[in-house]
């Protein structure tokens, strides 16, 4: 990834005027169609240059060797965020504006991002409106959380759509392994307890050598392509139907943010190595059987990796709350929420209070009726 202090004349824009007046579309989540706010006119997301039947998966070996054609490459600009790192790519106008993720202001000159082109966007299903109910609701099942807290996010202001970048990994891989299976059965001992001679039954694993081999094709292994949001958070907003994964079409865009990636495709693939390494892993205790294994080694032979750069659509709120940012992530598609649990000292005391109020009545309960 680099950054060059002024734009090449190629550099993206995901701006899509309205054919009727000029203003600039949005992509409307309800209709799935470029919608004009200004005057109402609307129109379908043809196929266009970006569309395609399928979408394509890219060589990892040809994209670690710098040799994924130009076509494969996109610029966009983008504002960095001093707080956070987020790359958030906005308007070329915008020169200064507040960061999505941590509601940091951001005034910093429009830069360039050089990436990996998107191959696959899950377009939002959900509105602002939806989402915000969601979150609201969400908060209020919250024990403990400022009321405070609670009003400012149901009156605060609008919240953001962000596509998110994710990597996924398509692998075919064969793996040999040697390990032990381990059968379980029961001898019979007489101990003695209370003074008694009894039989117990003691459980004994009878190890015999195990080798074999076992193959699995890896599909899609979805890999979180930003640190902008804590992991934890944006594994919480699983499952995303990605079979319901669009080819790209910057018209999705409208609208929204997007956020270019940070992890680069080598550490992605790292990470995605390691969560194949743990399904091969369960293949391998499957294979082996009995009541319990030991892996002693697993040699895995893997082929034919490709990956692809998709978007997946958040709604986020970053409410700056009495000093503190209190961050929110919805999931576009279901509606599932995730965010920072925030706690009130207040209602924390009050429930201490009225718990030892509770514990000294009944204890005085049950002192006069011994009486």
């Amino acid at each position: 990834m680099t950054h060059a202090p002024a734009p090449s004349p190629d550099v993206a824009e995901h701006r899509f005027p309205c054919d009727q007046c000029g203003a600039d579309y949005r992509f409307d989540p309800k209709s799935g169609t470029l919608t004009c706010d200004h005057c109402g006119h609307s129109e379908p997301i043809g196929a266009g240059p970006w569309g395609g039947a399928s979408l394509r998966e890219l060589d990892f070996d040809a994209a670690i060797a710098d040799r994924l054609p130009d076509s494969e490459i996109e610029e966009t600009r983008v504002l960095s965020c001093p707080n956070c790192a987020a790359q958030v790519e906005f308007d070329p106008n915008t020169h200064a504006a507040e960061c999505p993720f941590c509601a940091t202001p951001v005034v910093t000159d429009t830069g360039v991002n050089r990436h990996i082109k998107p191959k696959g966007v899950l377009p939002f299903a959900l509105d602002e409106r939806v989402a915000h109910t969601a979150m609201s609701d969400w908060l209020g099942r919250l024990w403990f959380a400022p009321n405070g807290l609670k009003d400012y996010a149901r009156k605060g202001r609008r919240m953001q759509g962000i596509y998110v970048p994710y990597w996924t990994f398509d692998a075919d891989t064969k793996s040999a392994y040697r390990g032990e299976r381990g059968t379980v059965y029961y001898e019979t001992r007489t101990v003695m307890r209370d003074g008694k001679r009894v039989q117990q039954q003691v459980p004994k694993v009878r190890w015999t050598p195990k080798s074999g081999r076992v193959a699995r094709f890896f599909d899609d292994v979805l890999v979180l392509a930003s640190r902008s949001l804590p992991k934890t958070y944006t594994d919480a907003l699983e499952p995303w139907d990605l079979p319901a994964l669009e080819p790209y079409q910057p018209e999705y865009l409208a609208g929204f943010r997007a956020e270019a990636y940070t992890v680069e495709l080598k550490e992605g693939y790292a990470e995605a190595r390691a969560h194949m390494a743990r399904m091969i892993e369960r293949d391998v205790r499957f294979d082996i059987g009995g009541d319990r294994q030991r892996i002693h080694a697993v040699d895995t032979d893997v082929r034919d990796v490709t990956f692809k750069h998709i978007l997946l659509p958040v709604w986020l709120a970053a409410y700056k709350y009495r000093g503190q940012t209190y961050r929110f992530v919805v999931n576009g598609r279901t509606g599932r929420v995730q965010g920072e649990r925030p706690w009130s000292a207040i209602k924390i005391t009050i429930a201490v209070v009225l718990g030892l109020l509770v514990a000294a009545g009944v204890g005085y309960l049950m002192a006069t009726g011994q009486q």
